[in-house]
């Protein structure tokens, strides 16, 4: 029994000892959601604010960890009267609720470079688990910063009727599918 814990505290302590942290950069990623307005037309809006991490010890990111976070005050559709009704009670409620959070649980590799990416998506003080297509693009030596950086791509469809979100507004008004992409670079901080 004592070889047991022992070599678990081993294993523990090498997952530990090589995991790196990779930090989302800004400036190179960007998280957009696309709902259907009168069954006729797509509306997009974008977060411009948001943080993301990884944590993994896999060159091939198949054990990764993702955490996302968005301020739900920094959405934007790129029409001021929407966006201030999006911010409102009937939507995001910027006021009660003021991130919306995804926090992986599990990574399943599918094919080459793509996974199934499991994991709990709070919005609207609602949490649901969902699961999402997750590509991984690969690992670069930036040529600015001779620093390793990784691309992913995210993207997945949602019910926003799980999330109890603009419920004042049904179909054909709005969709309830919600279709989202999050395309992200990420810096290795470790």
């Amino acid at each position: 029994m004592k070889k047991i814990i022992l070599l678990a505290a081993v294993a523990l302590l090498n997952t530990a000892v090589f995991a790196q942290t990779w930090n989302v950069n800004k400036a190179h990623s960007h998280f957009t959601f696309t709902i259907t307005h009168l069954a006729v037309s797509d509306v997009d809006g974008v977060f411009k604010d948001f943080d993301a991490t990884i944590v993994s010890s896999k060159p091939d990111f198949s054990d990764a960890k993702f955490n996302f976070t968005a301020k739900t005050a920094s959405v934007t559709t790129g029409v001021d009267q929407r966006d201030t009704h999006i911010k409102s009670p009937d939507f995001f409620d910027v006021a009660k609720y003021p991130t919306v959070t995804f926090v992986s649980t599990s990574i399943t590799p599918t094919t080459a470079n793509h996974y199934k990416l499991n994991g709990n998506l709070t919005l609207n003080g609602v949490t649901k688990p969902v699961t999402l297509d997750l590509w991984y693009r690969g690992t670069i030596t930036n040529p600015m910063s001779k620093a390793p950086d990784a691309g992913f791509q995210v993207t997945g469809t949602i019910n926003r009727s799980d999330f109890t979100f603009g419920s004042k507004f049904g179909s054909p008004m709005l969709s309830d599918e919600v279709s989202f992409k999050a395309s992200g670079e990420f810096d290795k901080a470790n």
